[in-house]
């Protein structure tokens, strides 16, 4: 992507090795590799920015999701964002150290800023349970304030990586009576990834003119679209977080284009959300459930989920094994009432193995097969005559997974 095409006017971005992540561990088990990356990002908007935002259900939010939802009311003027440390469970065994530097943090940016600590929202991903190693912000927050630029937005996007193995990005633009409005997002996320608005992050600009309510309600439809329907492993992080600020330097307002604007950010939305599960860890598909035909939209999510999270199933499909009777007996543990068996035809593809409960008998084992081991796959379960639909996106569980999680802080 043409990093031109990631600029918004109105917001100046700086990333830079703070030196975050390298501190997290041992001297005996440092990583020659985090000296060198970026670790600790500023984002800086204009005056009349507003911005909204949605945040993880998990009961033990992190220090900077509560900072970040009280500063909300205010006028945003500035987003400051670590990896490496996720500044979680830092709280009840150390009084508030963890709210205490997320604070802090905030008003180290607004001093070079020349903005109030209140406009500041602080976000952090990385190891759960370590404070944040404080002299890494009070070391460098000034030198990123002074290195603020438009086209900064792709080191950012790589910035704010932990496990991930690439940057995220994404750009959409429509016109509204011959003026542009750009949308561009960045996201980050590969483990700890079932969002219930997984370690996920995601940042998301445009130059339309919006109020915060606006743009809130833009935003929540989109998130459910798109990151509240992905999974890797069913684990909702401690620190998710998704932010959406408009500049309203594109001169148009959102009443103009309300329509277009939604569509614009759910294809945003849902392509970031796409590029986490194609980079989840260790994994080697990417794989779209879609249930339909439940008596309720909520039924299609909990089959889809059921699914999605079985082991068993997500180890078959690592091993392009088709093994059907895996998804069927997840499709019938799911927890929804009338699931009738008679009703229920399972599909890969295009290739149907279940039909109104019992074996195709025109399947077999060879055409299963060639399914599985494709790259992408999609499993279609049909469970009734309702006209109900629900995709959930998903990956494989492979050795890699267990591997990346096993040393994850070693």
């Amino acid at each position: 992507m043409d990093n031109s095409s990631l600029k918004i006017n109105g917001v100046l971005f700086s990333a830079i090795n703070a030196g975050i992540k390298n501190a997290q561990n041992s001297s005996a088990n440092s990583n020659p590799k985090d000296q060198e990356k970026l670790d600790l990002s500023i984002v800086f908007f204009t005056p009349e920015t507003e911005t909204a935002a949605v945040f993880t259900q998990n009961v033990f939010c992190a220090a900077p999701v509560v900072v970040a939802k009280n500063h909300l009311n205010n006028s945003v003027r500035a987003l400051i964002i670590n990896s490496g440390n996720a500044n979680a469970g830092t709280g009840l065994g150390s009084g508030s150290t963890g709210l205490n530097n997320a604070y802090q943090v905030c008003e180290l940016v607004a001093k070079k800023l020349d903005i109030k600590a209140e406009e500041v929202l602080p976000f952090s991903t990385g190891v759960i349970g370590k404070p944040l190693p404080m002299q890494c912000f009070e070391g460098n927050i000034a030198t990123l304030s002074n290195q603020l630029a438009a086209d900064k937005l792709p080191q950012v996007a790589q910035a704010i990586l932990t496990t991930d193995l690439i940057e995220k990005t994404c750009a959409k633009q429509f016109k509204v009576k011959g003026k542009t409005v750009s949308i561009t997002g960045i996201a980050k996320g590969s483990g700890m990834i079932r969002p219930d608005m997984a370690t996920m992050l995601s940042f998301i600009f445009t130059d339309v003119k919006a109020t915060q309510n606006e743009l809130q309600h833009c935003l929540t439809q989109a998130v459910n679209q798109s990151f509240n329907r992905i999974t890797v492993d069913g684990d909702t992080s401690t620190n998710d977080a998704c932010t959406l600020s408009a500049t309203g330097t594109s001169g148009v307002d959102m009443a103009d284009c309300v329509d277009e604007f939604q569509n614009a950010l759910n294809e945003v939305s849902q392509t970031l959300a796409h590029k986490i599960i194609q980079d989840g860890e260790g994994a080697t598909k990417f794989v779209e459930i879609c249930v339909k035909g439940a008596t309720t939209n909520k039924d299609c999510l909990e089959v889809a989920y059921t699914v999605a999270h079985s082991p068993l199933v997500k180890t078959a499909l690592f091993a392009s094994d088709a093994n059907w009777g895996r998804i069927l007996a997840a499709v019938g543990r799911a927890n929804i009432a009338d699931l009738k068996v008679d009703a229920v035809s399972i599909y890969l593809g295009e290739i149907c193995l279940i039909k109104n409960g019992e074996l195709n008998t025109n399947y077999t084992e060879e055409m299963g097969s060639a399914e599985m081991a494709k790259k992408e796959i999609v499993i279609t379960i049909d469970i009734g005559n309702n006209s109900t639909s629900e995709s959930v996106w998903t990956t494989d569980l492979s050795y890699d997974y267990i591997k990346i999680n096993a040393e994850y802080r070693t």
